[in-house]
């Protein structure tokens, strides 16, 4: 049974690396003002869930109604400025996951792809490469499999 399964075909001509490399460039120059939080803070950071969402929409939209009962110290033009931002990148990043996604997926089908006809080339290599002087090139290609095979020695055999 072949191992070689090709689950993707693709190529990425000189011209098309070029366009799509000055694509991400303008989507970077576009996006400059997006921000990237450090993971610890993050995590101390109050985050706007589904129910919480309503919450500030319908708050922001009373606060909105009623105008004099606002300090200017509440922030609330930059609140709604902050809200139509939200809604306006929420479509863009979720195109921005499904590419990201896609590409993702892509990396990974092509490395299976790689890594199976290696294996195949690997084995023919065991077979008839030292008939063609590659016994040397062979054994240093199965360094790949020692750890592999240590581990599988090393691990207790089930009673």
């Amino acid at each position: 049974m072949s191992m070689n399964r090709n689950l993707v075909s693709i190529t990425f001509a000189e011209q098309r690396v070029s366009n799509i490399l000055a694509a991400i460039s303008t989507l970077e120059t576009e996006l400059v003002d997006l921000v990237s939080i450090p993971a610890e803070q993050r995590r101390e950071l109050f985050k706007m869930g589904d129910k919480s969402e309503v919450f500030c929409r319908e708050t922001l939209g009373v606060l909105a109604d009623n105008p004099k009962l606002v300090p200017e110290s509440l922030g609330l033009t930059e609140a709604q400025a902050d809200l139509a931002a939200l809604d306006a990148l929420r479509p863009m990043l979720r195109r921005l996951q499904q590419l990201t996604e896609r590409a993702e997926s892509t990396e990974l089908a092509l490395g299976v792809d790689i890594f199976g006809a290696a294996l195949e080339g690997y084995g023919l290599l065991k077979v008839s490469g030292k008939h063609h002087g590659l016994e040397g090139k062979r054994r240093e290609l199965s360094a790949r499999f020692v750890r592999a095979a240590k581990a599988a020695a090393s691990e207790p055999v089930p009673a």
